[in-house]
């Protein structure tokens, strides 16, 4: 009986053993493994620019990886061991509209780029500011943050381009941002990214990544700078310039860019309005094509004085626009006379290689609300003819008026010798 079961059990192995020995090799056949084909990675061979060219900001490109391989990539790339001083502390100096809009293009750059991530925000606000002041990059704050935005591709932030601006922030979020910026930009130094200009996060490759120093990581952010002279401290040497753009994109929850927008729609029809006005801009005088003396046209409102000096100016970087209300107060040439300033009724100058451009009024003869936008009242006069033959005085007689400066009197001749000084004793102490 034992026997019998013996062989039942024995004969149901082997029939189970000859079953795996048929299935096994089947299921592999029908199902193969995943080959995992090793990333194909371009890699650009590193080349220093020299300090006499400038270089090329490349737009965002990255390299086809999944995110575990361009990790693993990027872990075997190694910091530089050059040392990495700190940035100098950024001074905002443009005025209030300017430094508003500044800080609300930092601020969306720090929130969109690092998330609600105060340390990450900082290391962005950082290297925005380093782009400020390098000669490769916008020499403002929003021309930093949204270059290239007008293209679907190829702009430098890519929440400039990529509809991420759709989504409005919290609330929270965007004032904590926008105290992070406005600290950045009063001169609050994130020191650990140094001289960075670039940065990515870590499950990417762009191609531009080898062709700079890797100096700091933050979070999973990991930033670089050029290599050589273009990364050192003394390359970071332009000046804002603290006129900062309109951005219509932050618009929606920007006072400051709201403002501008809508001033920017209204200079757009003054504009409009002046070219109806003056659809031909005058010529310049002959012999300086810089320099406009003109009629203004009938009907020009004081607002559109601007606009039309401009459309006369064109593209000059240097150009001076003199206008007059009566056409027969209009010199017809340079130099001008005093008469000819003091009926001048508008002047407009521009200097584009001191980035200078002003516009003034005569307030005598149309009214402006800001007195800064007045020309300074000219007073001409005119001196009667010298008269001879006066009686001689002796000045040795006339009194000697004394100036007392506190502890040293000055007593000065009248007929103008040199002044005399004496000690004074000073009074006793309390």
């Amino acid at each position: 009986m034992r026997g019998d079961n013996g062989r039942t059990i024995l004969r149901a192995i082997l029939i189970a053993i000859a079953a795996l020995a048929i299935a096994v090799p089947l299921w592999v056949v029908t199902h193969p493994p995943a080959i995992r084909h090793a990333p194909k990675l371009i890699v650009v061979p590193k080349r220093v620019v020299p300090q006499a060219e400038l270089p090329p900001v490349e737009p965002v490109a990255l390299v086809d990886l999944p995110a575990e391989d361009a990790k693993a990539f990027n872990d075997t790339i190694p910091f530089s061991t050059a040392p990495n001083p700190a940035a100098r502390p950024f001074r905002f100096a443009g005025g209030a509209q300017d430094l508003a809009r500044a800080t609300d293009c930092l601020a969306a750059a720090v929130l969109y780029e690092a998330g609600d991530d105060a340390v990450g925000e900082k290391a962005v606000a950082q290297v925005v500011l380093n782009r400020v002041r390098h000669p490769a990059f916008p020499k403002s704050v929003c021309g930093v943050v949204f270059e290239g935005s007008e293209r679907s591709t190829g702009c430098q932030f890519t929440f400039t381009c990529d509809g991420a601006l759709a989504r409005k922030p919290s609330e929270a979020g965007w004032s904590r941002a926008q105290q992070i910026a406005a600290a950045a930009l009063a001169g609050a130094v994130y020191k650990p990214v140094g001289q960075s200009t670039h940065y990515h996060t870590d499950w990417v490759v762009p191609y531009w990544q080898s062709s700079l120093d890797k100096v700091a990581a933050v979070h999973t952010h990991l930033f670089f700078r050029w290599s050589g002279w273009w990364g050192t401290p003394p390359a970071f040497n332009r000046r804002a310039s603290g006129v900062e753009p309109v951005e219509r994109k932050l618009a929606p929850w920007s006072d400051a860019h709201k403002t501008g927008v809508a001033g920017d729609e209204a200079a757009a029809a003054i504009e409009d309005a002046a070219a109806a006005i003056q659809p031909t801009p005058p010529a310049p005088l002959g012999g300086d094509a810089s320099s406009f003396l003109v009629t203004l046209p009938r009907g020009a409102v004081p607002e559109t004085y601007p606009a039309l000096a401009a459309r006369a100016c064109g593209e000059r970087l240097y150009c001076k626009y003199s206008a007059w209300i009566d056409p027969a107060k209009t010199p017809k040439g340079l130099p001008l006379e005093p008469a000819d300033i003091a009926s001048m009724t508008f002047s407009f100058l521009r200097d584009r290689s001191a980035d200078y451009e002003k516009s003034l009024w005569n307030c005598q003869q149309v009214k402006r609300p800001d007195k800064n936008q007045c020309m300074k009242v000219q007073t001409f006069v005119t001196w009667s003819p010298v008269v001879t033959n006066l009686p001689k005085v002796d000045t040795s007689k006339l009194p000697r008026p004394t100036l007392d400066l506190g502890g040293v009197r000055r007593k000065t001749d009248v007929i103008g010798t040199a002044p005399v000084t004496e000690q004074k004793t000073p009074p006793p102490p309390q």
